[in-house]
């Protein structure tokens, strides 16, 4: 028996969710393989095919490009991963059928709880990117009563997120270069407000181009968040703490979402009393 899990994905050899998994599994003392598999656009009919049939299959994690792609070829869907259009998590069924979840939401929120849990007068999050994450993150702040700012490339693919994933609320699109330009704003107080400024685009990524986001357009006090985690700290988060704005890196969401796709696969919670130890691994 050789029981086994992966995470999917083009590019994937970077990926840090093999030894995060496989820090929780010898924890446990569970035998299972975890990891990292290259799946291109035009080979993932076949990777899943392949593993359906397979009763060694655990499961796998899915990170660009198929969070959505996927969709259509697994046969059923958490209501979550349903209402975002995005899957993360695939889980082998005991009849080999495939279920999809999402875990980004829960992931990217758990950093925040202690936060959140504090009342606001206001709220608002200026979110950076439109692709599978940030789908995932515009849902979670608009449930957490955020008034939203949602930046991309194409403002009308900004829009039609909000319009489909926050229909409540006064939220706003913009272009991405519009934060890329100082501004001589001057914000209002905000005691007693919590901003938040999120990459959730792929853009400071090794081998990707930096974000451009010039720090006057982030009030006082907010907080950068920063879903990239190779490099851990990006120029963004530099940035920010040049500003003097407190920062979570992408280890966090990582490690959350993580956490929750780890019981689906293996029906038993990860023990994250050992966190401290798994960050620093990751932090090597």
């Amino acid at each position: 028996m050789n029981t086994h899990a992966h995470v999917i994905g083009d590019p994937i050899a970077h990926s840090k969710s093999p030894l995060i998994h496989g820090f929780w599994l010898k924890k446990l003392g569970i035998p299972v393989k975890y990891t990292v598999q290259l799946v291109k656009k035009d080979g993932l009919a076949a990777y899943l095919d392949n593993s359906r049939s397979n009763d060694d299959w655990v499961g796998c994690n899915v990170t660009m490009p198929h969070k959505q792609s996927i969709i259509d070829q697994i046969e059923t869907l958490d209501p979550l991963a349903e209402r975002l259009g995005a899957v993360n998590t695939v889980v082998r069924q005991d009849n080999g059928s495939l279920k999809g979840y999402n875990t980004d939401s829960i992931g990217f929120l758990e950093p925040l709880a202690k936060t959140l849990k504090t009342d606001h007068l206001f709220r608002m999050a200026r979110i950076l990117g439109t692709g599978g994450a940030a789908r995932a993150i515009i849902a979670a702040l608009a449930d957490k009563g955020f008034t939203l700012v949602v930046a991309g490339r194409d403002p009308e693919k900004a829009r039609a997120l909000l319009d489909e994933l926050a229909p409540q609320g006064e939220h706003h699109a913009v272009h991405l270069f519009h934060f890329a330009q100082p501004t001589d704003f001057t914000f209002d107080d905000r005691e007693g407000c919590l901003d938040l400024i999120v990459n959730a685009s792929p853009l400071g990524m090794h081998e990707n181009p930096p974000l451009e986001f010039d720090w006057s357009h982030a009030p006082p006090g907010s907080i950068a968040y920063d879903i990239v985690t190779n490099p851990i700290d990006t120029p963004f988060l530099q940035g920010a703490r040049g500003a003097g704005h407190p920062v979570i890196n992408g280890l966090a969401m990582l490690v959350g979402q993580a956490a929750i796709a780890f019981e689906a696969f293996f029906g038993v919670a990860p023990p994250r009393n050992h966190d401290g130890e798994l960050l620093e691994l990751l932090s090597q």
